[in-house]
């Protein structure tokens, strides 16, 4: 699948990602267990979105001997989540990047160009220097997630990346047009946007199934 889109989008074939997403396109799957699941998938798409951490040795003692073994070179993270429906995959990311920091974009949309437009955005003060990864349960238009970079970039970051759960091909090609420097992670790239702006099969409002919210 990687190759239909480019070298900068990575879509999870894992078998256990497509199961996962399987019961969440579920319309009868509870909240609790969508909630759930979101935060599982979001543990699996950070571990392919880490997969170029760099490591240097330390020395260990294990219980036969001292021995020279990786470990983490301190690179500094920060997971971005767009509100609201990014918040679901917060925890998911940190069980996998525990020491990561945490920023938060928020965004409306204008009536009538429908151009989102960002009201709130707190970041570490340190942001510039660390690896941006921003998060989205759905990569649909590419509108949301195209602000996001583009407020990252204002502050000064340099290497980003997206992590959604699923992502259309629309978007994908917002993405890859207008910031070819970001690399996707997804778990599927479904078919195309209906009229309005729904992924299809997609999974419904992402964050009303999160949150319980209509």
């Amino acid at each position: 699948m990687e190759k239909n889109f480019g070298e900068h989008v990575h879509v999870n074939e894992h078998p256990l990602v497509a199961h996962k997403l399987t019961i969440m396109r579920d319309k009868n799957t509870s909240t609790k267990d969508f909630r759930e699941l979101v935060g599982e998938i979001g543990m699996f798409l950070a571990y392919e979105a880490t997969r170029d951490l760099p490591l240097t040795t330390k020395e260990v003692e294990t219980p036969i001997c001292k021995a020279e073994l990786p470990t983490l070179a301190g690179k500094k993270i920060a997971v971005v989540p767009i509100l609201r429906a990014g918040l679901g995959l917060v925890d998911g990311v940190l069980r996998m990047i525990p020491s990561a920091r945490v920023a938060h974009i928020g965004m409306y949309r204008d009536e009538e160009t429908l151009e989102p437009h960002v009201y709130f955005c707190k970041t570490p003060k340190d942001v510039a220097e660390r690896d941006i990864i921003i998060v989205d349960p759905m990569l649909a238009t590419g509108g949301s997630a195209d602000a996001a970079i583009s407020e990252m970039k204002k502050r000064g970051c340099r290497h980003i990346k997206l992590l959604v759960l699923v992502a259309a091909p629309e978007g994908i090609k917002c993405i890859t047009e207008h910031h070819p420097d970001v690399d996707i992670y997804c778990g599927a790239v479904d078919d195309h946007l209906n009229e309005r702006g729904y992924i299809v099969p997609g999974l419904g409002d992402a964050g009303d199934r999160i949150f319980g919210t209509k």
